[in-house]
């Protein structure tokens, strides 16, 4: 099939919905934890948000109204970013794939460069200079595999939750907090969305990352791999 006959199938056949289903409860947070300890790892080592380009955005903004000096990596950190999302809607349009196998290729992927930020961290540590060249090549690989996670979720699991913009997951949690007190079918769903809630899977991630940086130093990487690791396990291997 050609990639132009590829952008009219369906993102998730119907057949699929089960398995949507079982995704977004599973997979999302512990994509969620993998987005908090590359964060905190990435701002502790390289002093750049990876996982969070808002965070980036804001202080290009301020640094521009300051008049102090930018931040290389912070600007170029965006456009990476947006690339890196061009090239996974690349890949996943010429794998050609539906389903749980398309959600493995994409998280194949996003495991792969994570995998490359903890061995070229090893090799190069990068953490020792931060304005260094090591750590902007370490930085980029982290901000493409952030880019490759959250475009997997869009491609491959329509409908689940942001795994690394906490602020409007927060503020879901505490409105379906608040509702879940009613007696009715709101309550209801208000109950359900908290069984789904990702901001503690995201700070746990984030304490954890923080710990391995402290105890693993350029190891510390490890700990993103091996989640993203776990992530590639939930998802069920079958014929689609």
């Amino acid at each position: 099939m050609s990639i132009e006959s590829n952008s009219l199938r369906p993102e998730y056949p119907s057949r699929d919905i089960p398995d949507l289903a079982l995704l977004q409860r599973r997979l999302t947070p512990v994509l969620s934890a993998v987005a908090g300890t590359v964060d905190v790892i990435s701002f502790v080592s390289l002093k750049l948000f990876t996982a969070h380009i808002t965070g980036n955005l804001v202080v290009i903004a301020a640094h521009l109204v300051s008049g102090g000096p930018p931040n290389m990596d912070q600007i170029i950190a965006v456009p990476v970013f947006m690339v890196a999302v061009g090239v996974v809607w690349f890949v996943d349009r010429v794998f050609d794939q539906t389903g749980n196998s398309r959600v493995r290729t994409l998280l194949l992927v996003h495991l792969l460069l994570l995998t490359c930020v903890l061995i070229y961290s090893i090799i190069h540590h990068p953490d020792a200079n931060p304005r260094g060249f090591p750590a902007d090549v370490a930085a980029m690989i982290a901000v493409s595999a952030m880019a490759c996670q959250f475009a997997l979720l869009q491609l491959g699991v329509p409908g689940a939750p942001t795994t690394g913009v906490m602020t409007g997951n927060l503020t879901k949690t505490i409105l379906s907090l608040l509702d879940s007190r009613a007696q009715s079918e709101r309550g209801q769903r208000a109950r359900e969305q908290l069984k789904r809630d990702l901001v503690l899977p995201f700070f746990a991630g984030c304490l954890a990352g923080a710990i391995a940086v402290s105890l693993l130093g350029d190891w510390a990487w490890s700990l993103p791999v091996l989640l993203a690791v776990a992530a590639l396990l939930l998802v069920p291997q079958r014929r689609d």
